[in-house]
């Protein structure tokens, strides 16, 4: 497809668990878990974590919500701004680092941020998962490889609960399906098995 460019690479079960482990031993663990599962478990684009506030992600007690309200101004504008229901592990990670953030967590303040409490910028996620993702010999992944990742898995399961591409659509934040499609990666296996149920 002309313009696309090489897709971000899908990583399986077992990439995703050596980068958490991994993560697990940095200086930042709370930080980084978060980050590592707000993009293969909600789907976020390197701006959409960075532009993260806790507003986002606590309702009106300052516990952490059911989903992260993202707006279209932390998104790609007009459109991207979506609800996105929280994944219990990404729950876990984010009322952890809440704990360790104490009153750096207030609802204007960015999620993920640096030891300075300054936010990240969207290029800073991107590096930074590229060097994580070096760091476990992960090749061919990049900072939207989570993406990319959670959006396959939604893709295969979203039948099996009940819903369609189009709910994969909305919770990617994507203006056409098409864009949607492009991000889902095929298994031949399952073509072969699917050609066996007909």
């Amino acid at each position: 497809m002309a313009g696309q460019g090489k897709q971000a690479k899908v990583l399986r079960n077992g990439e995703l668990e050596r980068l958490l482990r991994h993560v697990a031993h940095s200086r930042y663990p709370e930080r980084d878990r978060a980050m590592v599962l707000l993009s293969f478990k909600a789907g976020l684009r390197a701006k959409e974590i960075a532009g993260l506030t806790w507003s986002m992600v606590t309702d009106a007690s300052g516990e952490i919500a059911d989903c992260i309200a993202l707006p279209n101004s932390a998104s790609k504008g007009q459109g991207g701004g979506r609800t996105i229901p929280l994944h219990s592990g990404l729950r876990e990670a984010l009322d952890a680092l809440k704990a360790v953030r104490g009153d750096r967590a207030r609802p204007n303040l960015p999620v993920i941020h640096s030891e300075r409490a300054d936010g990240y910028g969207a290029n800073a996620v991107a590096v930074w998962f590229h060097w994580r993702l070096a760091e476990c010999g992960i090749e061919g992944a990049s900072s939207h490889s989570g993406r990319r990742t959670f959006i396959t898995a939604a893709a295969k399961k979203i039948v099996e609960a009940g819903g369609s591409l189009r709910d994969v659509q909305e919770l990617a934040g994507h203006a056409s399906l098409a864009t949607t499609q492009r991000y889902i990666q095929g298994d031949t296996e399952a073509k072969r098995k699917v050609i066996g149920l007909i």
